[in-house]
């Protein structure tokens, strides 16, 4: 079939993500051009595009998603009314911008960490979630999320300092409770990349001593460790499940009782990790080939 144009979306700012992101989004754009396929970048909330006019729109970086999620709903609307053939399929990202997806997968048996759910306009009760999740010490942060905003990571007592300002935040959207699990901090977090429902390449974030936030540009370290099999084929049912037709997934999940239980399956704008693993960009490349036809 003969392409015209595809769409690479990104956003106005990358912010702090702006060293890996430039990075990784430059090669991929480099590498795909080089291809010879037609791409420009493109950003989601410029109302000068013309989505109509792109054969194909790749969602790549629009990490601004979550701070004008309205706006981005509004968006994939439009994109839907327009009929346009979308990387991954609005349906899917529509589905994965709220957490509340972690229900429909625990109702197919995917162990997800265990979660309080804080409804907006609620008020936030520091004893009953500490009691529920039976932790020492609670993360909690907005359902929909990304970048560790508006994320806490509290104690008993520190939860009870911070109840007023969680009140505040639960005015404008909803939050959620999880417990804090120490093996974030003394084993890491599991991303594995899928590409068109092929595995690609695993990394185990580790946050920094003190930290609780495994994100590189909050000081966290990236290994690529050869992931254990057990882990590997639980987030391959994960992605074999949820990610059908889709470019790209990445499973975040942190190995408890030495079974794989998910943080967050990532279908929108996922950072790739493409510079960790030789041939991600030529897989990715194929990935989306198979795609487009």
């Amino acid at each position: 079939m003969q392409i015209q144009q595809i769409a690479i979306v990104t956003c106005q700012s990358l912010g702090s993500y702006t060293s890996n992101a430039e990075s990784e989004d430059d090669n991929l754009f480099r590498f795909l051009e080089a291809k010879g396929l037609p791409v420009s970048w493109q950003v989601w909330d410029d109302e000068n595009v013309d989505w109509s006019r792109f054969d194909f729109i790749i969602i790549k970086s629009p990490w601004d998603y979550f701070d004008k999620i309205d706006a981005f709903y509004t968006w994939l609307n439009h994109l839907e009314t327009l009929n346009c053939k979308v990387l991954n399929p609005v349906k899917t990202m529509r589905w994965n911008a709220d957490k509340l997806y972690f229900k429909d997968m625990q109702t197919e048996g995917i162990k997800v960490v265990q979660t309080v759910w804080l409804e907006q306009g609620s008020s936030f009760d520091a004893h009953a979630a500490f009691a529920e999740l039976k932790s020492g010490k609670i993360i909690v942060k907005p359902r929909v999320s990304g970048g560790a905003k508006n994320t806490f990571a509290l104690t008993l007592d520190e939860a009870l300092a911070k109840t007023d300002e969680i009140n505040r935040l639960l005015q404008t959207e909803p939050f959620l409770a999880q417990p804090f699990i120490e093996e974030i901090k003394t084993e890491g977090e599991w991303s594995f990349i899928f590409f068109n429902g092929n595995y690609s390449h695993t990394v185990l974030k580790t946050a920094k001593p003190g930290d609780f936030r495994v994100q590189h540009f909050f000081g966290g370290t990236i290994h690529t460790p050869q992931p254990p099999e057990h882990l590997l084929a639980t987030a391959r049912n994960i992605a074999d499940k949820f990610a059908r037709n889709c470019l790209y997934a990445r499973v975040d999940g942190v190995a408890l009782n030495n079974q794989l239980e998910l943080m967050e399956l990532e279908l929108i704008e996922p950072f790739l990790f493409l510079h960790t693993s030789e041939g991600s960009l030529e897989r990715y490349y194929q990935a989306l080939m198979a795609q487009l036809q």
